[in-house]
């Protein structure tokens, strides 16, 4: 007798090669989550870092004090000129294309709230600008998007919650 030879792989070789690939992609996924809830919380300290840079940056250069608004920041997709309405020193994703306070970045959401408006807002700028602010930027899915919220104002301190609420000046500060 002959023996026949086989083709291919039989049923029993490919359920092994499948549940090992399963162990592995169960292994790996949630080290690949907790990689990219990293990566957003990185995000959300240095879009809050560049906010408060440029809010110096804009009462230093246009004497209104901090901006008025998160959009004034930045400006709508396609101004070439900057002003105190559009001071140009934020991307157009950070300062939600030039309009409001309140914008979506790397999964998370920042929040810029300005308080007590200048007295006497300099000729040209439509908009007073304020004496202070905060920020806030917390995760738009908690476990998902990232874990931690931050928040900072004037002084530059960025604080943060570990359970993804929104943190206060009396919050832990970032080391």
């Amino acid at each position: 007798m002959k023996s026949q030879r086989r083709n291919g792989f039989s049923l029993m070789e490919l359920l092994i090669v499948v549940a090992i690939i399963l162990i592995i992609a169960g292994i790996a996924i949630p080290s690949l989550n907790r990689a990219r809830m990293s990566a957003n919380e990185t995000s959300a300290i240095y879009s809050l870092k560049a906010i408060v840079t440029a809010s110096v940056q804009y009462n230093s250069t246009y004497g209104n004090g901090y901006p008025p608004s998160l959009g004034s920041l930045g400006g709508a997709n396609g101004t070439v000129t900057a002003t105190c309405d559009s001071a140009l020193l934020v991307d157009n994703v950070l300062s939600h294309n030039g309009i409001g306070n309140t914008s979506i970045k790397q999964g998370y959401t920042i929040t810029y709230v300005p308080e007590t408006p200048v007295s006497n807002p300099p000729p040209g700028c439509t908009n007073p600008g304020v004496n202070t602010f905060t920020l806030t930027a917390v995760p738009v899915q908690v476990g998902s998007t990232g874990q931690r919220g931050f928040f900072a104002d004037t002084s530059g301190v960025i604080r943060f919650s570990t359970d993804g609420s929104i943190p206060t000046t009396s919050s832990a500060t970032l080391q």
